[in-house]
């Protein structure tokens, strides 16, 4: 009983930790924002009802999320933006302030790596989000 009951508050805080640093996300370029809300989403759905009605339903947040778990996939305004972001945050840090060779291959595997998750997933048209709402 012990066990589930910290596995829970061990989803909560997790949960938070993920909502902090989309938060933080939104701010940094390099820091991935919609990935830690649906990471946070996850651990709400598994702990705290309130906790993932609240995110879900969140004015700014939710609609990713829905799409995300509702039609695992984003719109294409967002993969562009994603994939834009993505380019230049880690274009920026090989040209600019890397010189070690496998630091630079890091990355761009990193960013390849990335930008053919986002580009993968389906593009959601403004009808599907409609018919969801």
């Amino acid at each position: 009983m012990k066990s589930k009951i910290f596995y829970k508050y061990f989803l909560i805080a997790l949960g938070w930790l993920f909502v902090a640093m989309g938060t933080i996300g939104i701010f940094v370029p390099i820091l991935p924002t919609t990935i830690f809300f649906i990471l946070a989403a996850w651990c709400f759905a598994k702990s705290s009802e309130r906790f993932y009605n609240w995110l879900i339903n969140h004015p700014r947040f939710g609609k990713f999320i829905r799409d995300y778990r509702e039609h695992r996939g984003m719109p294409l305004k967002a993969k562009i933006i994603a994939v834009t972001m993505v380019t230049i945050a880690i274009g920026s840090s090989v040209i600019f302030f890397t010189q070690t060779m496998w630091v630079r291959i890091l990355l761009i595997g990193i960013a390849l790596g990335v930008s053919g998750y986002i580009l993968s997933l389906n593009t959601i048209r403004q009808e599907q989000t409609a018919v969801s709402d």
